[in-house]
């Protein structure tokens, strides 16, 4: 019984509240406590689902609910408020209120209340903001934004709050309904917006959003709702309007500076009239800017770039030398080669690079067994299957591909690295016109990029090709030189007989002349006098010598030497018998074709004057007769011949033998003779020699002795002059002693004359009884002295002092002064007594 009436207990703590719904009225009350009931079978515990706006009935356990509560700092977004602006009172049953269905307030804390059925609270915190974040308010309500715009929280950077709140009341901005209002960090530090005004979270669901901080070098572009921009350049914090929004490219809203130099430039479009540094520019108008005109550039609104598929910065190509590019000129169609060296940076308005595209047939001849050249040449050709008329493709349709797995790789890298920090793109934020890059078409030689300029012609020594222009203008290229064709130029090709004997049957094609040294092989079928056949297997060494513009007019030069040679050689062969030309043959050949040699040992050969092709050197490398036995009789009778001939060289080599051995005998003696009377004459100038010596030696010691001696006699002169000085100063040094010992002795004298006059004045000032009374005084003074002394010696002898010192000086003058003074003595002791 007890546990069905416990379930129906309500009780509530305090900060608790809960909906109870009496199902007999409809009505529905908020119990708030601290607070305890007994709910009745007809109350029914409910809860508000703010979704669906509605009542659901619940447990008792899941109707309890917490108040609403906002700390300092936080606010309270109260929709549907009380009329009367009271909340449910605390401890008690509240019957439900006349509530602003519709309506939403802002009440800032600290408070804390419960909630009237029907009511939706949002509990926000309060907007710190720092100096770069922002808010984007907007008003819903346009009365309430007038009425309550004083009650916004808001805190500054440097006022207090009662300036704060003076401010906030005297600066009303326009407060129609939707209008949008931006607070900015740099002003306000902290903010609860008013009743009538509400935070807008961003795309993110957040309230505070970021400014953009824009470095040195740095700019963002802010693009308004009617379509313009604004350019913003750094150092800045950049707040935007409340109609404008961040320009974003590559996930970021703030960009670089674009760094020019010398060497790099921007294609820019004019989209509106402008005036800069009194130059007036018109839409339409086409500008190539680079680091001379301005070495830091920064995007503006009258200015688009202009790309080329992918590139927005175009730089200048080196080009190295012996190296080129081609260009076409957009307006007149010309095409040209640049040369290097250079840094060739071409004004996009007037000049597109192209590059050139090379058949099979001329990467065959030109660069013969180049099978990659020849590979990706048919690869660029297949770009242009489209265009049967082009034959050549511009450098960024081969390029494009590349840079976008380039640029596809770093976005994903970019994306896979979270940060908080916000990053400034490297990509150019401006207007942009995308031309198609089939526009201005390029021909140029593209060799798995080892040859990305004009096509270079590496001539070796000793070579010669004829460049020929659409023109019709020749040029020969001697080596070694380096040549760069011109867009309209190619190269010659000539056909040349090859194998041995040379025929027309088999030709090698090329495009290369060999002009030095040029080695020519053939063999000759020839008829001697006597009407023997002879075949020569031969050689020839040609050079090319005077005008280089005569050497390519022979097509094929080789058939033409050879089929001269054959008839010249067989008339020369037709001239001798088989015995002679078979022992003789090379020289002859050597002198018919060469000539006979002149001094010096050198020939001068045999020129042809249509080409300028000379045989300087020709080379018989065997001569055979068509009849075996009669070249062999001929080998014998040759071999005979040796013998002999050996045999004769052998005894002239011992003559010869023996004429140098004798010959060299008599040298060798003649020699050791020469020898012999060299050694005799040099022993004899050798003793010369040594006595001369010795007479040097001697002549050298008797001028050191004189030399000597006079150094003595010089020093005894010397020491007889110091003598005589030291005996002349010991002279007048005596002479100065006697004199001063003559002075003192003087003066001595004088002393001793005064002491003897005063002592003779003090003598005669003494009279006879001074002198009698003074030596009576003296005596008796004596005699006092010897009584005191005597003393101990009268009392040994039983007598007075007196008596004693008395009988010692009897017969004395001293005896009566004694006796005297005893008498003295005596009156004084008695007078005492």
């Amino acid at each position: 019984m007890n546990e069905p009436n416990r379930e129906r207990d309500l009780v509530l703590a305090p900060n608790e509240f809960a909906f109870i719904s009496d199902q007999t009225k409809g009505n529905i009350n908020v119990y708030v406590g601290p607070y305890k009931t007994s709910l009745a079978n007809t109350d029914k515990p409910v809860l508000f689902d703010a979704v669906v706006k509605r009542f659901e009935k619940c447990n008792l356990e899941e109707s309890i609910q917490t108040f609403t509560t906002a700390p300092e700092g936080w606010y309270i977004v109260l929709k549907n408020p009380a009329r009367d602006s009271q909340q449910p009172k605390v401890g008690t049953s509240n019957n439900l209120s006349d509530l602003n269905i519709g309506r939403k307030v802002n009440i800032p804390g600290p408070i804390f209340f419960a909630l009237w059925p029907g009511q939706m609270a949002r509990v926000i915190p309060g907007h710190h903001l720092r100096s770069n974040q922002y808010l984007l308010v907007r008003v819903y309500d346009e009365e309430e934004a007038r009425n309550n715009w004083g009650k916004a929280v808001i805190k500054t950077k440097t006022e207090n709050a009662d300036e704060n709140a003076a401010t906030t009341t005297e600066q009303i901005p326009d407060l129609t309904m939707g209008k949008t209002l931006v607070i900015k960090g740099e002003n306000v530090s902290f903010y609860i917006p008013p009743t009538g005004v509400e935070v807008v979270r961003d795309e993110n669901d957040e309230y505070v959003r970021e400014a953009v901080t824009l470095e040195r070098l740095e700019y963002c572009i802010l693009l308004d709702e009617n379509g313009n921009k604004r350019f913003i350049q750094g150092p800045a914090v950049v707040f935007p309007e409340p109609t404008e929004v961040f320009v974003v490219r590559n996930n970021a809203r703030k960009f670089k500076a674009i760094e020019l130099n010398e060497m790099a430039g921007l294609y820019i479009k004019v989209i509106a009239p402008y005036e800069e540094g009194g130059k007036a520019y018109k839409v339409g108008d086409e500008l190539f800017i680079t680091g001379k005109d301005q070495m830091i550039y920064y995007p503006r609104p009258e200015h688009a770039l202009v790309k080329y598929g992918k590139k927005e910065k175009h730089y200048a190509i080196a080009i190295p030398p012996g190296e080129g590019r081609y260009y076409m000129n957009r307006k007149t169609g010309t095409i040209a080669l640049q040369r290097g060296p250079a840094m060739f940076l071409p004004d996009p308005r007037e000049f597109v690079m192209i590059r050139r595209i090379l058949s099979p047939k001329q990467v065959a001849l030109w660069f013969p067994g180049n099978q990659e050249a020849l590979a990706y040449n048919q690869k660029l050709q297949e770009l242009t299957k489209s265009d049967q008329f082009r034959d050549f493709i511009e450098a960024n349709e081969v390029e494009s591909y590349a840079l976008e797995q380039q640029e596809a790789e770093l976005m994903a890298q970019s994306a896979a690295i979270p940060s908080k920090k916000e990053k400034a793109s490297k990509q150019i934020a401006s207007e942009e016109f995308t031309r198609d890059t089939a526009f201005t078409p390029p021909r140029m030689l593209v060799l798995d990029n080892k040859y990305d300029g004009a096509v270079t012609l590496n001539i070796w020594t000793g070579y010669a090709v004829l460049v020929v222009s659409k023109t019709g203008t020749r040029k020969v290229i001697v080596g070694p030189e380096n040549y760069l064709l011109e867009y309209d130029e190619s190269i010659e090709a000539m056909e040349l007989s090859t194998g041995t004997p040379k025929n027309e049957q088999e030709t090698l094609k090329t495009v290369y002349l060999r002009v030095l040294h040029n080695k020519i092989s053939d063999i000759i079928q020839a008829e001697s006098a006597d009407f023997t056949q002879v075949s020569i297997h031969l050689s020839y060494r040609v050079n090319f010598e005077g005008e280089p513009d005569k050497w390519f007019n022979v097509e094929n030069f080789i058939k033409f030497l050879t089929d001269h040679m054959r008839s010249f050689i067989s008339n020369v062969v037709k001239k001798h018998t088989i015995m002679d030309f078979y022992g003789k043959g090379i020289e002859i050949i050597r002198d018919a074709v060469l000539g006979k040699a002149v001094e010096g040992g050198k020939r001068t050969g045999r020129l042809f004057e249509e080409n300028g092709m000379r045989i300087y050197d020709i080379e018989v490398f065997d001569i055979r007769l068509s009849d075996t036995s009669l070249e062999n009789l001929l080998i014998a009778s040759q071999q005979d011949v040796i013998k002999q001939t050996l045999r004769i060289a052998s005894e002239k080599r011992k003559l010869e033998f023996t004429q140098e051995s004798e010959v060299i005998a008599q040298q060798i003696a003649e020699i050791q003779s020469l020898t012999k009377q060299k050694t005799f004459q040099l022993q004899s100038q050798e003793t010369v020699r040594e006595l001369e010596l010795l007479m040097s030696k001697a002549d050298a010691e008797i001028k050191v002795q004189q030399k000597n001696l006079e150094a003595k006699l010089e020093e005894q002169d010397i020491l007889s002059e110091i003598n005589a000085s030291e005996l002349e100063r010991k002279r007048e040094n005596e002479d100065l002693r006697l004199e001063i010992a003559q002075k003192e002795l003087t003066q001595y004298l004088e002393e001793l004359r005064g002491e003897v006059e005063g002592l003779v004045s003090k003598a005669q000032a003494i009279s006879p009884a001074l002198i009698s009374a003074l030596q009576a005084f003296a005596d008796k003074a004596l005699a006092e002295r010897m009584a005191e002394s005597m003393s101990p010696l009268a009392i040994l002898g039983g007598k007075s002092v007196a008596e004693v010192f008395s009988n010692m000086l009897k017969g004395t003058s001293l005896a009566n002064v004694v006796q005297q003074n005893g008498q003295h003595l005596k009156e004084r002791n008695e007078d005492e007594a």
